[in-house]
């Protein structure tokens, strides 16, 4: 089994799940997603964004492939590129931090150990270029897919509460511990990133 973790860009956009190739609940504000939706634009801007993103900071996510075929995927970035952070009541995000906005594996290769790939190469990246932590908001009574990670995930592969909330709460991974992650929390991972759902679909907060 060939696998690849291939940076995400406006090339191999397509191989995103489909809704999630127009999903923009975190790349614009709330009023400016709705908008985006109700005019049928919400794909161009998600391509805008990632080119913005690309042209600004560089790369922002990993596609992940398994003999070719798109497996899953990570999208992350600094805080001041994601518009909806600032509408969390946990926000806002630590300055040595990189956002982790979504991910997903299809639910076919979970078990594999990609999730723990898919995440620590994203942590080299990212230690790379001087950051020292992921952080995301969860969500505590998450019950079905969406686009806002299940916050008892995060805490099962290693993120620390750092914002309490009832429902939004705000998580850390420090950026070293990553690199030596054992069995244990590899299926943690796996699982974390098999919640998110094909094709997250907007959703108001």
């Amino acid at each position: 089994m060939g696998r690849r973790l291939v940076p995400l860009t406006l090339d191999n956009l397509q191989d995103l799940p489909k809704r999630c190739r127009s999903c923009v609940f975190w790349e614009l504000d709330p009023v400016s997603g709705e908008a985006a939706v109700k005019a049928g634009t919400s794909a161009p801007e998600k391509e805008a964004w990632i080119s913005a993103v690309l042209l600004d900071w560089g790369s922002c996510g990993r596609v992940v492939y398994v003999d070719d075929v798109p497996v899953g995927y990570v999208l992350y970035a600094p805080p001041a590129y994601v518009p909806r952070s600032t509408a969390f009541p946990t926000s806002p995000v630590s300055p040595d931090a990189v956002q982790l906005i979504t991910a997903f594996i299809v639910p076919g290769y979970q078990g594999q150990g990609l999730g723990r790939v898919m995440v620590q190469t994203v942590a080299k990246d990212l230690l790379r270029r001087g950051f020292k932590a992921i952080e995301a908001f969860g969500d505590a009574r998450w019950k079905e897919p969406a686009c806002v990670l299940p916050a008892d995930h995060l805490l099962a592969v290693g993120f620390k509460t750092v914002r309490q909330h009832p429902t939004q709460p705000r998580l850390r991974l420090e950026l070293r511990s990553t690199l030596s992650w054992k069995e244990d929390v590899e299926m943690a991972l796996d699982r974390l990133l098999g919640a998110v759902q094909k094709e997250p679909a907007l959703r108001p907060l």
